[in-house]
């Protein structure tokens, strides 16, 4: 689900793979960050080609901020047991811009329409476990000017916020770029106007997106 905002939304910064076992069946979940529906394309026929032996490679995906474009395929399961369950996972954990493949190779007993949904929808879970998320912020750009006295409460407040310049510069003064989350930006500023009596210059750079790794899977 979004977190923070209706803008935010949750992205995989690093893909990865898991696998369950169901009654000698092997369900293996590969998960990819996506971006465009060609690279959604591309991930999945890639996946059908390393395992080419499997008797179904099933996939989803979501693309876009607010999931504008979803897509998923059964590949051969009955109807409505692998690539819909499969979607309903990725849009239940309020990612987008991913794709998933879960394999199967068939251990000679059939599950049933349950089965099937259960053991598909717990693959993607088992891959998604193994992936690192971060959230995308719809923030601001900010340059921050201050003199070599006040650098110091400046990088303290920072600290307190859990903020760190994706710039510095140290020349005649001290500029210190920063990415802050749009609702957060005025409280910091403050609280940097009261700490530095004034001082601080405060330059809007634009607005952006980026990447929150403060929440992300271990």
């Amino acid at each position: 689900m979004a977190t923070g905002g209706n803008t935010d939304y949750k992205v995989v910064l690093e893909g990865g793979q898991g696998e369950i076992v169901e009654k000698k069946s092997r369900f293996i979940a590969t998960v990819q960050r996506v971006k465009t529906e060609q690279e959604a394309s591309a991930f999945i026929e890639e996946t059908k080609k390393k395992y080419w032996d499997a008797r179904h490679n099933c996939s989803a995906f979501v693309i876009g901020s607010r999931g504008e474009l979803t897509r998923c395929s059964d590949d051969g399961e009955p109807s409505g047991t692998a690539g819909r369950p499969m979607l309903e996972v990725l849009l239940a954990e309020g990612l987008r811009d991913v794709a998933v493949v879960v394999t199967r190779y068939f251990g000679g007993t059939l599950l049933g329409t349950g089965g099937l949904v259960r053991a598909y929808t717990q693959a993607v879970k088992a891959g998604l476990d193994n992936c690192i998320t971060g959230v995308m912020i719809q923030g601001l750009e900010i340059c921050l000017r201050t003199d070599y006295n006040d650098v110091g409460k400046i990088l303290y407040i920072l600290g307190q916020q859990n903020l760190e310049p994706v710039e510095s510069l140290y020349q005649q003064d001290v500029r210190l770029t920063i990415q802050i989350a749009l609702q957060r930006a005025q409280t910091l500023r403050r609280e940097l106007v009261e700490a530095t009596c004034g001082r601080v210059g405060w330059e809007q750079k634009g607005e952006i997106t980026f990447v929150d790794k403060k929440g992300t899977n271990p």
